[in-house]
């Protein structure tokens, strides 16, 4: 869910940008993905000879204007971004920041359109897998309050997406289904730093209307799994158990969803598939706090199994529903190559890369200037603004171009602006902790396109 650099005592794996689930303080600081030539090799800085204004220029021929971030109105200056998108089943656009609402409002807005005139019908975030149900029942039939769950689902690590833009559009979602009841949009999440109750309950009431014979072994693999607290206690809890207890969960979820693998699909072979898919979710939040975080390679194991399994997670959902998928994440989680592969050995857009080939499309985000909620380093959630980026910065020359806000290709882009972005240089990528090091990142190499903003502010934080 956040960008994973927090060295924080026990941090979840929200804070790469992404999600720090389960980092102890002792760990390295991790953080955002970039895309190098390969996934487990970080990109090399670089010295461009070309001037920086034969690179503005090109840009400047390159890069196509932004009306707005805002939703509403006509929307004909995304329409570039439908041509770079083409045929890609699963678009994953990322955030430089996990606070800052121009991102979030754009996201919104961008999500309206490829719904409207492109057919992309999920909106995919990183948060628990149960978390997208909980939100998903409620986009297509009504169910429940999505304030409420959005404030018992978004606690602890995952509290940055409990803002005010995203209710937007998780409400705009839900009066969208209201006008088009034959042909909904879906909410999903990808992530599993929690496996809420729910998820033993649809796994149980299977094996029980399915195969009762089994019931009394399911409930034996699960005693004492099913959370009985709110969400974020119960990460926190889950952090401090023993590694011994800790792996000892994951073998008892493992063997529940092998149980359940080798049952016959029989006639509702769609709700087999579901059943197995809510099993392999509780699963996944069990081997995932099932590593040894005070030992680096295992950390770095941690990492790489976190991103692979958001990726099969959306791939799954894409493949099932058969809906194109509109994935919300930092920069880190879609790009291809980690800017830090020490402890990043490969991203989720890598792993998307793999599965679809052209069908996956990454597009990244930069920001000149501006604000954004993040974690100080006395533990507290607090607004931080950044001025102008330095000298020698991505962001320095990307505020020089003509437009405010703009997209640009940068598969397409003219020289000498490809050579320049694809070269390594300092760049913004801010999780849920702050202040944080910039990374030196090679644009071209870690997205197809990117979307650059001249000036941000803080996401409107709900209930603090």
């Amino acid at each position: 869910m956040t960008r994973h650099r927090t060295a924080i005592a026990l941090t979840l794996f929200v804070t790469l940008g992404a999600v720090t689930v389960g980092i102890p303080a002792t760990a390295a600081q991790t953080g955002p993905a970039v895309r190098t030539s390969a996934p487990t090799t970080a990109p090399v800085t670089a010295h461009v000879t070309e001037p920086d204004s034969t690179v503005v220029d090109a840009l400047d021929r390159a890069s196509h204007r932004l009306r707005t971030v805002a939703t509403g109105g006509d929307t004909r200056d995304l329409r570039p971004l439908d041509r770079m998108i083409g045929d890609a089943r699963v678009v994953g656009l990322g955030e430089a920041t996990h606070g800052s609402h121009e991102f979030f409002a754009l996201k919104h807005r961008v999500f309206r359109h490829l719904v409207e005139e492109q057919g992309f019908r999920t909106f995919a975030l990183e948060a628990p897998w149960s978390t997208g149900l909980r939100l998903n029942a409620y986009v297509l039939r009504g169910e429940g309050d999505p304030r409420r769950i959005m404030r018992e689902e978004f606690q602890r690590d995952y509290l940055w997406w409990n803002n005010a833009e995203y209710l937007a559009l998780v409400e705009w979602m839900r009066a969208y289904n209201l006008r088009h009841p034959g042909d909904p949009v879906q909410f999903m999440g990808d992530d599993f730093a929690w496996a809420g109750p729910e998820l033993y309950d649809e796994v149980t009431g299977y094996v029980a209307r399915a195969h009762p014979g089994l019931l009394a072994r399911f409930t034996a693999l699960y005693r004492g799994l099913r959370p009985t607290t709110a969400a974020g206690a119960y990460i926190e809890q889950y952090l401090h158990l023993p590694y011994a207890e800790r792996k000892e969960r994951a073998d008892r979820t493992g063997q529940a969803l092998k149980l359940l693998k080798q049952q016959a699909p029989g006639a509702d072979r769609a709700a087999y598939d579901w059943a197995v898919r809510h099993a392999t979710a509780i699963d996944q939040t069990a081997r995932g706090y099932a590593f040894d975080f005070e030992d680096p390679e295992q950390l770095r194991a941690a990492m790489r199994f976190r991103d692979s399994v958001m990726a099969d997670n959306v791939a799954w959902w894409a493949e099932h529903t058969g809906n194109k998928v509109l994935l919300s994440a930092h920069n880190a989680h879609v790009a291809y190559v980690p800017d830090d592969p020490v402890h990043y050995p490969k991203m989720q857009g890598a792993f998307l890369r793999d599965r679809f080939g052209d069908g996956y499309l990454s597009i990244g985000f930069t920001f000149a200037r501006g604000s954004f909620n993040a974690t100080g380093p006395e533990g507290e959630v607090r607004r931080f603004s950044l001025g102008p980026a330095g000298p020698g910065n991505n962001e320095r020359t990307l505020d020089r171009v003509r437009h405010r806000d703009y997209v640009v290709d940068l598969r397409t882009a003219p020289q000498p602006a490809r050579n320049w972005l694809r070269a390594a240089r300092p760049t913004r990528s801010i999780g849920t902790a702050y202040p944080e090091p910039e990374h030196d990142i090679a644009l071209a190499r870690s997205h197809d396109v990117l979307i650059h903003l001249h000036r941000v502010k803080a996401a409107h934080l709900r209930d603090r």
